[in-house]
């Protein structure tokens, strides 16, 4: 009998879990890791390490034991690093180190950028308050605060006041690791994301992705859309830079998740992902708009395998978070032929009965979802909102 390939999957969480699956269903021994005993990917795996997901040297140690086949994350920014070490150490398919730190390091990534004439926003690095006072003293009207090596939003915001300096250095210094702040121009414009397949140094687009944020001051992602509907010109331009940033951040092998704002100067890079996007956009929302699944794409590359893309289908598709008021969760209810509806695909609570409810400051904060395929982006929209409408959410 043909012995099972081994795949290290660093992360066990939500987010990993449809990797974790995939990985199941391809046949492969999956051991994931994670620091979080009740990881809910643990139940899908055959062996669970307890372990954190940026513990790069104790995860190094374990690789050397197990020697895997493949390693991999799915849509974590942090853990891209210890998937790069094991990658190096162990000579497989994976990003270099060095591409990797450019990924996970805001600062890095926009010097990096800057330096390959991929089109970004102003920006300066700071550490501490001095620098920082000096810094702002630059910008005429609004500006960005957030932390170099932060994701899920956390840590973002808009200093549109000059009463809340302080305040935004703070917040963001809070969810930075390093302790470094990128202080950045305010883009105004449309946002997408672009999800990419990078196939033996050759970068494809799959989707562009419109997004739907809760603005000033967190920039929250409340919902996203595949395919864009922004004019073909345009996207024709975010492919370019999309592609242009791959490439300079040093990524030869694998996903990416660009983030990018059309400004009135063109499109300029938010960040990048080596990695697949989060958000149920790579998971869900490509395969249902393009039947492409870039999960099982991303597995193969990890393996070392030839990956041959398949011609894309015209469907579209779309996600929609929940709002609710700020309080205790009570019930939410909806029609019971709800999910029967056409074009409604999952509908997802992320919060418990009895959970309080805060303000949406992160994408932690969401309580739930809904996501529908249609034949264009604006009846995928629709359908999401209407079925949203038909739901009753009650806090106290």
């Amino acid at each position: 009998m043909k012995e099972q390939k081994k795949i290290m999957i660093i992360g066990a969480g939500i987010l990993q879990v449809p990797a974790i699956v995939k990985a199941k269903d391809m046949g492969l021994e999956v051991i994931a890791i994670d620091v979080d005993p009740h990881a809910p990917g643990f139940k899908f795996s055959d062996e669970s390490i307890l372990l954190s997901t940026i513990d790069v040297e104790n995860v190094l140690k374990k690789a050397l034991e197990i020697k895997p086949e493949a390693v991999m994350t799915l849509a974590s920014d942090m853990p891209i690093r210890t998937v790069a070490a094991v990658g190096e150490k162990c000579n497989l398919k994976t990003i270099s180190f060095e591409t990797a730190l450019n990924a996970t390091d805001k600062g890095r990534m926009r010097r990096k950028l800057k330096e390959m004439n991929v089109p970004v926003p102003n920006f300066y690095i700071v550490s501490n308050m001095e620098q920082y006072l000096q810094v702002i003293k630059r910008f005429r009207g609004k500006f960005i605060v957030k932390p170099a090596d932060s994701s899920g939003s956390r840590g973002i915001v808009l200093v549109d006041d000059l009463n809340n300096i302080n305040e935004a250095f703070s917040y963001a210094k809070k969810h930075s690791k390093s302790g470094e702040i990128l202080v950045e121009e305010y883009m105004v414009g449309p946002e997408v994301s672009v999800e990419t397949l990078t196939i033996e140094g050759k970068t494809h687009v799959i989707a562009i992705t419109d997004k739907l944020t809760t603005g000033a001051p967190h920039f929250v992602e409340m919902g996203h859309s595949i395919p864009s509907q922004l004019p073909s010109r345009v996207q024709n331009e975010i492919k370019k830079v999309a592609i242009a940033a791959t490439e300079a951040i040093g990524i030869e092998v694998g996903p990416s998740h660009t983030e990018i704002i059309i400004t009135p100067e063109g499109p300029k890079i938010v960040e990048l992902g080596a990695r697949l996007g989060g958000d149920n956009i790579t998971t869900h929302l490509v395969p249902l708009a393009t039947g492409i699944d870039m999960v099982e794409c991303s597995l193969r590359l990890a393996l070392g395998e030839d990956v041959i893309l398949p011609q894309k289908q015209s469907k579209a598709s779309a996600i929609r978070y929940l709002k609710a008021d700020v309080g205790i969760l009570k019930s939410v209810n909806y029609p019971n032929t709800l999910k029967q509806k056409k074009g409604v695909k999952e509908i997802v609570l992320t919060k418990n009965l009895g959970d309080r409810i805060t303000k949406i400051g992160s994408s932690n904060d969401r309580i739930g979802y809904i996501i529908s395929q249609g034949d264009s982006s604006k009846e995928a929209i629709e359908i999401c909102e209407e079925a949203i409408d038909s739901m009753k959410i009650k806090i106290i």
